[in-house]
């Protein structure tokens, strides 16, 4: 592919050789957000556009907010890799993926900049309003990898994209004490805590049993929902956090 009409008005179209068809959906109906973890934008978007990568994004959001696309929105990028949410695992395509330009915590995590982030709710408010993606399918790499992927991390402003409309996200429930559940626990409150990360989208098999894979998931529901503490104990805050984003989604999800 020569080249194409960006989708997004206002972004610059760098053409990636790495994307394919769709298969089983006609259109995407989620966002995946990444941070692009290399010390500059410049490195990243050239990894991405590399064949021998084999990696692509549909865009790239600079630190000053200009907005790189790569792989038109009708196409299927490769950004999500082994992934699942509700359910489904070829999140490649039934989503569009941006990567936001950040260091990362392997080269020096730090505050994603104003300006990219409007840049980025502007572009995803023109993704929702294209293809008609709910705010609560707007999540990030680590919620769709948890474990295998950290990105878009604890410092990404997921409260101020739902403020406006993009992501779901409620207050998350004050620290304090009381009981937790940990690592090896079982029994009844455990299969209770796995259901509700399965049923919110999480990829966690229910067993009873507080095996390393339910404190995988329990951290990248943290990272995102309640990043003060990521360390994958259900403490009340966590379980408390967890139940009001289970009840205020829509009915027809739950």
């Amino acid at each position: 592919m020569s080249g194409f009409a960006p989708d997004h008005s206002g972004a610059e179209v760098r053409v990636s050789p790495n994307f394919g068809p769709r298969q089983g959906v006609s259109r995407p109906d989620m966002i995946v957000l990444h941070y692009t973890g290399m010390e500059t934008g410049q490195a990243a978007e050239a990894r991405l556009c590399d064949p021998a990568s084999e990696v692509s994004s549909h865009y790239l959001v600079h630190e000053n907010g200009r907005i790189v696309q790569m792989v038109r929105e009708s196409d299927r990028a490769w950004h999500a890799g082994k992934s699942s949410w509700r359910g489904a695992t070829d999140i490649n395509s039934r989503s569009i993926g941006i990567e936001i330009v950040n260091p990362g915590h392997e080269f020096g995590y730090r505050k994603f900049p104003e300006a990219q982030i409007l840049a980025v709710m502007k572009l995803c408010r023109g993704i929702c309003d294209r293809h008609g993606v709910r705010p609560e399918m707007i999540v990030g790499h680590s919620d769709v990898a948890p474990g295998r992927k950290v990105d878009p991390g604890e410092k990404f402003p997921w409260r101020l994209l739902a403020r406006h409309g993009l992501g779901h996200f409620v207050e998350p429930a004050r620290l304090r004490g009381g009981p937790v559940l940990r690592l090896g626990d079982n029994g009844g409150p455990v299969e209770e805590l796995q259901s509700m990360l399965a049923l919110y989208g999480y990829g966690v098999e229910i067993t009873g049993l507080f095996d390393r894979q339910t404190e995988i998931a329990l951290a990248a529901f943290q990272r995102h929902f309640r990043p003060r503490q990521v360390d994958g104990i259900a403490n009340r805050a966590t379980v408390e956090t967890l139940r009001r984003l289970l009840a205020s989604l829509p009915a027809s999800l739950v």
